[in-house]
């Protein structure tokens, strides 16, 4: 496993992004905390975010041709580009966020709570990859739950959309009458999901983003995910494949890959489609589980290999909510399945 990409902060969730042939890395911000670990996640409090870049992941090549010769990159860090008190809605944690760009223009989305306590998902503008990004002062209209995942396309009219949402301590499970705002039911809070026989597993969310990036073009739409072996939806009690929370999606060729993590169990896992809308296929796992609790993502394409990016508490020796930015190259089979080891030629 490789070293911590950063070491003189504690950075979680990176979404890793190539603008203009340099790779920029957006991670929460972990801090010390007294709050005491629970399933709510409230130890994990956030309150700003920073932007990373490097020009090189050579030393973390798979072939020792490549690694041998390289030296540990340089990572930049840009500073803090937005912080909780910036944004007038927001009363706490600043949870794993992402950034787009699109027309030039550039956006950072991030969860956080309401003055209500319930999370929703706010953006922020600016004219740079490392801002700083001004936010608009209310949340998404729409938008509920975390982990908000931006995935432009490469069609011509560069269609962008927004994954989201989070089990137990993201408030997904609140949200089972509908897929709006007015739809949160309070009595789910807490480590709460659906289970038993016949219980099928709450989906992540899906909505296409408006030309303006700030708003929903249309309603928030269940990301469906089918169990290969009967092409329904996993099952509810299937915790080794069913969504958690850590949304991301990537493009290889005609074919999309909705990843995510499996909370509970600690796995990374995938499934594919050929339509950004769904549905998904299960196709099997990315990491296996790390130190630490919580595992979040990132898969991006950096001078013609893949990778991705993830979190441990390695640096920490342990502690959750203090986790560390880490980066491994990853691959594909002939099938276009992902695999962790070069496929033989």
């Amino acid at each position: 496993m490789s070293p911590p990409l950063i070491t003189h902060l504690y950075t979680a969730d990176p979404s890793a992004h190539v603008f203009d042939g340099k790779l920029y890395i957006y991670p929460s911000h972990d801090r010390e905390t007294d709050i005491q670990f629970n399933d709510n996640g409230d130890q994990y409090d956030m309150v700003d975010y920073h932007v990373f870049s490097l020009d090189s992941l050579d030393a973390y090549s798979s072939d020792p041709s490549v690694s041998s010769a390289a030296v540990p990159p340089k990572v930049t860090d840009h500073g803090v580009v937005l912080s909780a008190d910036q944004v007038p809605w927001v009363s706490r944690q600043l949870w794993a966020p992402d950034a787009a760009r699109r027309k030039g223009k550039y956006y950072l989305y991030f969860p956080a709570r309401d003055k209500n306590s319930v999370f929703r998902i706010g953006v922020a503008a600016g004219d740079s990859p490392v801002g700083p990004f001004k936010p608009d002062p209310e949340p998404i209209p729409g938008s509920f739950s975390i982990d908000p995942a931006s995935f432009v396309d490469d069609d011509a009219d560069e269609s962008a959309y927004l994954y989201f949402g989070g089990l137990w301590g993201g408030q997904l499970q609140c949200y089972q009458k509908g897929n709006t705002p007015d739809d949160f039911d309070e009595s789910w809070l807490g480590p709460k999901e659906p289970s038993g026989p016949g219980a099928k597993a709450l989906f992540p969310k899906v909505a296409k983003l408006a030309d303006d990036m700030r708003s929903f073009e249309g309603p928030v739409r269940d990301l469906v995910i089918l169990a290969p072996e009967t092409g329904e939806p996993i099952d509810a009690d299937d915790h080794d494949r069913r969504f958690f929370e850590a949304a991301w999606m990537h493009k290889r060729g005609d074919t999309y890959y909705f990843s995510y993590s499996t909370g509970d169990t600690h796995y990374l896992a995938y499934a594919t489609g050929d339509n950004p809308l769904g549905p998904f296929t299960y196709a099997g796992r990315i990491l296996e589980p790390v130190l630490g609790w919580t595992t979040h993502h990132s898969i991006v394409e950096f001078r013609g290999r893949w990778w991705l990016f993830h979190h441990d508490c390695e640096l920490s020796n342990g502690v959750n909510h203090l986790r560390s930015v880490k980066v491994k190259e990853i691959f594909y089979d002939k099938e276009g399945k992902i695999v962790t080891e070069r496929p033989a030629e």
